[in-house]
C-alpha cells in the first residue's frame, strides 16, 4: 500500500473516501482511532492508503477534484 495523503482535516478524508468509493478504488484509512491516544489534540495525521496499482489513478481523481495539494505520493 501507498500513502495518498495524510491529513487532520476530517472533512477532506470524507471527501476523499467518497471519491475513492465512487471510482472502485480500494483504500484504506489509517490511523483513525490515535485520537484516544494523543487525547484527541489533531496532532497524528490520518492517512489514506491505496495499492501501488491504484495509486496513478487515485492521484488523477484528487488533481481533478482540486485535491492535488493534499496527496503526499509524488
Amino acid at each position: 500500500m501507498k500513502e495518498l495523503l495524510a491529513t487532520n482535516n476530517l472533512v477532506t478524508i470524507s471527501f476523499v473516501e467518497s471519491l475513492l468509493d465512487d471510482a472502485d478504488i480500494d483504500f484504506l484509512v489509517l490511523d483513525q482511532n490515535m485520537s484516544i491516544l494523543e487525547g484527541s489534540l489533531g496532532i497524528i495525521p490520518k492517512r489514506i492508503m491505496v495499492t501501488e496499482a491504484s495509486l496513478r489513478a487515485a492521484k488523477q481523481l484528487l488533481e481533478d477534484a482540486g485535491l492535488e495539494k493534499e496527496i503526499t505520493s509524488r
